[in-house]
């Protein structure tokens, strides 16, 4: 038999209830004079976009707290000038500023690619430059810093003697041995006046005069610091920097690049003792920045 027809159940919403699941909600304005109000859409205190973070991973205790892909970090003293900022964050560097010893071990944990000191923006002292030369040394962190050089009669030179800034530089192998310094420069007569003044403040000194000639000199004296015109750092072909890799002594031996601006019409009266080579302040051309940006990412890949 068909079954019969059955009258529906009456629904026990009320007829203005809102179809669907869940509830719904009324926004209505606020009271006047009240202390809420519209929030604006944008500018402080505007609406926020948080994303979805995702959950911390385990970290193994062998393995920096950061990743090591860019922006690699880099310890820097002073803080750099504007145009070196944005130069070596180009590059893919983060400029980290230390001031003292400590700071530079606090850093140690994340493996920075270098400690580069360039004087630019504000004075250096021997004492805190030595300090932060033997904390990284120690780290095996890789020490580049820049200088510039000057010529004046001995009366008018303004700047430090350069061998004050390279003997605060130079480890040494004790007490007893004198630092060795590797000098890398094509005019005899700058080769000789900073010759003399490292030798003064007992310093033994070998000179090449240029990037290929000083890669053999190195394998015969092992260097304790390298100095050299910034103009011999060759740009394409294996150098010092990469012989210093190879055998274990980038990390050990710190790197002084400069720029001279010396007159070679005045080299004679270098040579003759009558004017005297003094610490100025580096170029600050394109090109020196060029290339001290390529020196450290040659440095910073050890």
């Amino acid at each position: 038999p068909q079954p019969q027809p059955t009258a529906p159940a009456p629904d026990p919403r009320p007829a203005d209830a809102t179809e669907g699941p869940g509830r719904s909600y009324a926004i209505g304005a606020p009271d006047e004079n009240a202390d809420e109000g519209p929030e604006p859409l944008d500018g402080p205190g505007g609406a926020v976009e948080v994303a979805n973070q995702p959950l911390p991973q385990p970290m193994d205790d062998e393995l920096p707290p950061e990743p090591l892909d860019n922006p690699r970090r880099l310890l820097v003293w002073p803080a750099p000038d504007v145009g070196t900022q944005q130069a070596l964050s180009d590059r893919g560097y983060r400029p980290v500023i230390v001031h003292s010893r400590e700071e530079v071990d606090a850093q140690i944990a994340a493996f920075p690619a270098a400690l580069f000191v360039d004087p630019l923006t504000g004075p250096i002292t021997r004492t805190a430059l030595q300090s932060l030369r033997t904390a990284a040394v120690a780290a095996e962190v890789p020490v580049l810093v820049t200088a510039g050089l000057g010529q004046a009669t001995r009366e008018a030179a303004y700047g430090a003697d350069p061998a004050v800034l390279l003997k605060a530089l130079a480890p040494r192998d004790s007490e007893q041995h004198p630092p060795r310094v590797l000098l890398i420069e094509e005019h005899a007569e700058i080769a000789l006046a900073l010759t003399a003044a490292l030798e003064r403040r007992g310093m033994q000194v070998a000179r090449a005069s240029s990037d290929s000639d000083a890669v053999t000199l190195a394998a015969q004296m092992r260097p304790n610091l390298v100095v050299m015109d910034l103009t011999q750092v060759r740009r394409r072909r294996a150098g010092i920097v990469d012989w210093l890799r190879a055998n274990g002594q980038l990390n050990r031996t710190p790197l002084v690049v400069y720029t001279a601006a010396v007159d070679q019409s005045e080299l004679p009266r270098l040579a003759a003792g009558e004017t005297v080579l003094f610490l100025a302040e580096r170029s600050t051309s394109s090109e020196v920045q060029s290339r001290i940006v390529e020196l450290l990412a040659r440095i910073g890949t050890n």
